[in-house]
């Protein structure tokens, strides 16, 4: 790895990206960044702003959280004890009913669909967004260089995509899950695709990706090791994509391919919500 102004990067990695700074496309077809840091800024911008919100609203404990966090199921809450719900209330009709101590918070499965990408820019804890938007930093610029910025949304909210999907099929259904790390974990997968596309040696990115797989399988009591494993798959997925698509036609192939990871994905999601209706 070498320093940089965003934390390290890639060799390989980047001597590809260069291969391309006399032409306005990228090596895998995209348009080439004037700045590459510009995307994963706003991408942190968005973060802190969701983090900063939930601060001024409650928290884990408000209102906005219960919005923004990913839920497979929903869930009917006591009124009268908020750290009690009625298991056997499995709808918001049903919850209306309980003669005013019902509050139904709604679930991906329970009416909240949205919460599969939104979960991925929120965050509680101050160094839970610390440690994600530093990886988003250190990885992000590398990986736009490399793919071009609309290559590389779709890479990260993909990514975060097939994270959410994981949860909803493997974490407690009425358990909550946030955090950016989901598409995080895509980036590294795509990284060590690029790297491995090049012929780069990618050993480094395997010892910071094993860094990070030791620290969700130590803390998987309070990390979704769900989040990170259908993250990293998402993002391998994706970037194999993108990186080796032919050169002829490379971006009808791509988008093709983008369509086909999106459909399994949405696929999955509406499998599992008919599962728990």
């Amino acid at each position: 790895m070498r320093d940089a102004s965003v934390g390290f990067q890639c060799p390989d990695c980047v001597r590809e990206g260069v291969k391309a700074t006399r032409s306005a496309r990228t090596p895998y077809g995209g348009t080439r960044p004037g700045n590459p840091t510009l995307t994963t800024a706003v991408l942190i911008g968005i973060n802190v702003v969701v983090w900063l919100a939930l601060l001024v609203t409650g928290g884990r404990g408000g209102r906005l959280y219960e919005l923004l966090a990913l839920m497979p199921d929903g869930l009917c809450r006591s009124v009268s004890a908020p750290s009690d719900y009625y298991p056997s209330i499995t709808s918001s009709g049903a919850c209306a009913q309980l003669n005013g101590d019902g509050d139904w918070v709604a679930g991906v499965a329970g009416g909240a669909p949205w919460q599969l990408v939104t979960s991925m820019f929120t965050h509680v804890e101050w160094w839970h967004i610390a440690f994600n938007m530093l990886a988003l930093w250190v990885i992000g610029p590398q990986l736009e260089l490399a793919l071009g910025r609309a290559r590389f949304v779709a890479l990260f909210l993909l990514s975060g995509l097939a994270g959410s999907t994981a949860v909803l099929w493997l974490s407690d259904p009425l358990g909550g899950t946030v955090g950016a790390s989901t598409a995080v974990f895509g980036l590294f997968g795509a990284l060590l695709v690029v790297g491995l596309k090049v012929g780069g040696d990618v050993r480094p990115i395997l010892t910071l990706l094993g860094i990070n797989v030791l620290i969700t399988v130590v803390g998987s009591s309070f990390i979704s090791w769900q989040g990170h494993l259908g993250g990293l798959l998402g993002g391998v997925a994706v970037a194999a994509v993108l990186v080796y698509a032919p050169r002829t036609r490379r971006t009808t192939y791509q988008v093709a391919g983008l369509a086909l990871v999106t459909l399994v994905l949405a696929g999955l999601i509406v499998a599992r919500v008919l599962l728990l209706a």
